[in-house]
């Protein structure tokens, strides 16, 4: 059975070594290689190094060229920048492109979508199957209850987490707005301390923080004069993201162009 080959992004990064470790313990899969920005410290290093184990054989390149012409699959958990330049090439190379990154505007979010036309993307907030899963209860839920109940979105991330709200709060509030039949945009209110005063009717209010070593905590609560309905989801480790992207690079193993997400990969 041939093996799939992948090459992994942001190989120094939290995600980057989780899901590195996951694909070299994946007998479908090939390692072919493993990409830093340009200049990282970690640039010409063995992998075995950097995930400080023996060694494994690959070096962490910044040419990413030569690595996509030769590749099947690309995984993606970087900053929006970086995935921009990689989605081009992806493209380009007419491979798989499983993104994990978050934080992008709406101007970037447009380029990825051009992109697909050439490659098959499978771009997701969050890769788990448990956020995933509760993204279809939220919108069932919102489609249920009047505009009585307010919605608030609470998550909670790491201290090195950049963006706010996480791509994963963003999934949450978009599922709840299309439940509501509204749009997100102009019903989304981020606030970082929710007060009664400043609390605004028929709004999808996000808080977001920013603490310790916490890999992903997310609730949504709709509360009424009388009562208040939670979904919360929890993620312990993050390798539930390292294997929704590994599972959702298979998905999309001789798929067509197109854009994707994980509903797709886990046919919700």
């Amino acid at each position: 059975m041939k093996k799939i080959k992948v090459v992994v992004t942001g190989a120094s990064g939290r995600m980057g070594q989780t899901v590195i470790k996951k694909v070299i313990n994946d007998k479908s899969l090939k390692l072919i290689g493993a990409t830093e920005i340009a200049g990282h410290k970690n640039i010409g290093l063995d992998l075995g190094k950097v995930l400080k184990v023996k060694k494994i054989g690959i070096k962490i390149s910044e040419n990413i060229l030569p690595l996509f012409a030769k590749t099947d699959v690309v995984i993606d958990f970087t900053l929006p920048k970086a995935t921009l330049e990689h989605v081009k090439i992806a493209a380009q190379a007419r491979i798989i492109h499983v993104i994990g990154t978050t934080g992008f505007n709406n101007n970037q979010l447009k380029k990825i979508k051009y992109a697909a036309k050439h490659a098959t993307i499978i771009k997701s907030g969050n890769m788990s199957l448990g956020v995933n899963l509760l993204e279809k209860l939220i919108t069932q839920a919102a489609s249920k209850l009047d505009t009585s109940f307010d919605i608030e979105v609470n998550e909670i991330h790491h201290k090195h987490k950049i963006d706010a709200p996480s791509g994963t709060a963003l999934m949450m509030a978009s599922a709840a707005a299309k439940g509501r039949n509204v749009n997100l945009e102009k019903v989304k209110k981020i606030s970082r301390i929710n007060t009664k005063r400043g609390r605004q009717k028929n709004k999808i209010v996000l808080s977001s923080f920013r603490k310790g070593k916490v890999v992903g905590n997310h609730e949504v609560v709709f509360s009424s004069a009388d009562e208040i309905i939670t979904l919360e989801h929890s993620a312990l480790d993050r390798r539930i993201f390292a294997s929704g992207a590994i599972h959702a690079a298979k998905w999309g193993y001789g798929k067509n162009p197109g854009l994707f997400t994980m509903a797709d990969v886990l046919g919700l």
